[in-house]
């Protein structure tokens, strides 16, 4: 009897295992069909569109890619898509974390009004914030630089704020009444305490941020007209001429090539990702 359950749960194993494989490679393929048309030479893309593997493997797209347009690197888009990202969320998560603290542990007037505004604000559509904001930036004459991409990060975002609020709520509040005791104020409590804990959280936080920073589209089209500051996004677009030879090898290798940040750090925090999703902090 003890065999025949060891078996079926060895058979189990087995087929769930295998499905989740099978369905793992359907996820995959766009990406890997991505990098095997990267390397493919120009005879091939088209003539061997549905194949993975190319015959006669070439760097040349890469190479020929690298240059960028307008005698303007790719690592030039690179650095600048890097330094938007970096910064937007190191300043998301710091900015959130921190106004999530106050949510959570603060008593102020209007508390549950202004929470309640906050996560409205999810449901704003991001194409009435254009005209003002833009109108507003325009004034300030920072159009044609990073500052109305980077600098609303500083004021935090609502869909993380709520999440670092939900983990914050699991954390015992023992733990601010004994660094009270200690003689700790609500700042010394925050970067002490509250921070170090909800490290899951804020890494959640950061990978959600970096993703959508590092492809974002729209803001650096709206605000971005100089060449030398196109992000990626901006420059893989630039790539495409409508009106004449579309360099499609190049593009597939600076595409490839722009996922790779991504998956790194994907790959690198992912444990933490999992933690952060369940926000169930610490148990009392």
């Amino acid at each position: 009897m003890v065999e025949v359950n060891r078996s079926k749960r060895t058979r189990n194993t087995i087929l769930y295992h295998t499905l989740v494989i099978i369905i793992g490679i359907f996820m995959i393929y766009p990406i890997l069909w991505l990098g095997g048309s990267s390397l493919k030479p120009d005879g091939e893309i088209w003539t061997r569109m549905s194949s993975i593997f190319p015959l006669k493997p070439t760097l040349e797209h890469y190479l020929d890619g690298w240059k960028g347009f307008g005698n303007i690197s790719f690592s030039i888009f690179y650095k600048n898509t890097a330094i938007i990202s970096v910064v937007t969320t190191l300043a998301l998560v710091f900015s959130s974390a921190f106004i999530a603290y106050g949510f959570a542990r603060l008593h102020f007037p209007l508390k549950k009004f202004w929470f309640a505004c906050m996560l409205a604000t999810l449901m704003l559509p991001l194409q009435i914030q254009l005209i003002p904001q833009y109108i507003m930036f325009s004034k300030l004459h920072w159009i044609n630089s990073f500052k109305p991409i980077i600098v609303p990060s500083f004021f935090g975002r609502a869909f993380y704020i709520f999440m670092i609020v939900q983990f914050i709520r699991g954390v015992p509040r023992s733990l601010d009444e004994a660094a009270e005791i200690d003689g700790c104020n609500r700042f010394k409590t925050f970067f002490s305490i509250i921070m170090p804990l909800c490290t899951p959280a804020m890494i959640t936080a950061a990978i959600f941020a970096f993703y959508w920073s590092w492809g974002e589209f729209l803001m650096p089209l709206i605000y971005l007209n100089k060449p030398k500051l196109y992000t990626i996004s901006l420059a893989l677009r630039s790539f495409s001429d409508p009106s004449g030879q579309t360099d499609w090898g190049a593009i597939y290798a600076m595409s490839f090539l722009s996922l790779l940040p991504v998956f790194a750090i994907f790959i690198a925090l992912q444990k933490y990702l999992i933690e952060g999703i369940s926000t169930e902090g610490l148990k009392g």
